[in-house]
């Protein structure tokens, strides 16, 4: 009988739909949803493929449980009452590495981490009949929610936020984050035998994103993780058999029309690089180009982008002209569909048409909406059937 989990995957505020369907996609069953957090049941083996598979989460937490506390001693003593000698060796090297207190009345992160690192202590000590632990072995560091008093306990399976995915080794300003930018093409309709152009493509995300996905690669199948060196929990076997069925779905015959664009030409070099790390060069044509100049003799096509926002206040003077001809190039594309994420509150104004939908989304701590003009639907083609 596989030993099952419960395991916790956080991701950005307001997709959490996103996560929950790819999860569903891979198999596993749903046991909770809150913002920015879901929540599903897997065994050993699910912690690697969520690891390897997942493209919109941020991290894999393996739950150790759940406890009410309102005062410290609380804190402690229900902390210690759990079975952390069914996770932790004896060499095991832990801490808390976060703690995040919303509406209730322990509150302060420093002082919750060393209550629960001294609770976890001194019940390994009574289990393992020692009074010292040298730490030496395998890193597993623990994360603590505490909502409403009801304190969640997950370790940290993934290491280094997902969102690594080990290509981006050159950035523009203001990039948007991996796992942001392919929750944000799921979002959308865009299939990968549609147009997908980004006028604004910075170092790639978007479209080495959108080419990930077109060609079936997993988006943490080139990275490692830190529960690889978790043997008590997860057979190493575990991994390599992950990463081989992530190989096994490549198809890099696909053929795709993904496009981006900067008027940076610096930025547009830096960008190929990454799509050439991402091993998907050759499905991506990159370009220097301004957003004036943006046309295309098809129709039906994507345009998914993260124009500037004007975060320093001398930009913010550029945006209104900059906006207009986003407008400009949408209106010269009118059988597109469109969809824009900006912080800039007043993008509708000046591209000049109000979304047909718009999604309140954080982009670390920058309140950002997702503006969405879907065009018409392409006719269908006639298979001669």
């Amino acid at each position: 009988m596989r030993e099952m989990f419960e395991l916790i995957a956080p991701c950005h505020f307001g997709l959490e739909a996103v996560l929950k369907r790819e999860i569903l996609d891979l198999g596993y069953e749903i046991s909770g949803v809150e913002d920015g957090r879901v929540a599903f049941l897997g065994d050993a083996e699910a912690i690697a493929i969520a690891n390897v598979f997942l493209r919109s989460a941020e991290r894999i937490l393996l739950k150790v449980g759940a406890v009410h506390a309102e005062t410290f001693d609380e804190l402690f003593e229900r902390v210690k009452a759990l079975e952390w000698e069914r996770y932790l060796p004896i060499d095991a090297k832990f801490w808390v590495t976060k703690a995040t207190s919303v509406k209730s009345k322990l509150f302060s992160p420093s002082d919750i981490q060393s209550i629960v690192k001294k609770a976890i202590v001194e019940r390994l000590k009574d289990v393992y009949g020692v009074s010292w632990f040298e730490e030496s072995g395998a890193s597993y560091p623990l994360r603590i929610f505490l909502m409403k008093d009801e304190a969640v306990i997950g370790l940290d399976t993934t290491g280094e936020s997902l969102h690594k995915r080990g290509y981006r080794k050159l950035t523009a300003k203001a990039p948007i984050s991996e796992t942001l930018a392919a929750a944000l093409i799921q979002l959308t309709p865009w299939k990968k035998d549609r147009i997908l152009v980004d006028p604004f493509c910075g170092s790639g995300t978007f479209p080495i994103e959108a080419a990930l996905m077109a060609a079936n690669i997993a988006p943490g199948m080139n990275r490692s993780f830190l529960a690889e060196k978790w043997d008590k929990l997860i057979p190493r076997k575990t991994w390599y058999n992950a990463v081989e069925e992530a190989q096994d779905l490549i198809d890099l015959s696909v053929q795709t029309d993904i496009q981006g664009y900067d008027i940076d030409g610096e930025v547009v070099k830096a960008a190929r690089e990454n799509a050439r790390l991402a091993g998907v060069e050759q499905l991506i044509h990159f370009q220097q180009r301004p957003v004036s100049e943006l046309s295309h003799s098809r129709k039906y096509g994507f345009i998914i982008t993260n124009p500037p926002y004007g975060e320093r206040i001398e930009e913010r003077e550029s945006l209104p002209a900059l906006y207009r001809e986003i407008g400009q190039a949408f209106a010269r594309l009118d059988s597109w569909s469109e969809y824009v994420i900006t912080s800039y509150d007043e993008a509708e104004k000046y591209i000049g048409k109000k979304a047909e939908r718009n999604r309140k989304i954080y982009n670390g701590m920058i309140k950002t909406y997702f503006y969405q003009f879907p065009g018409p639907r392409p006719p269908k083609r006639d298979t001669g059937r």
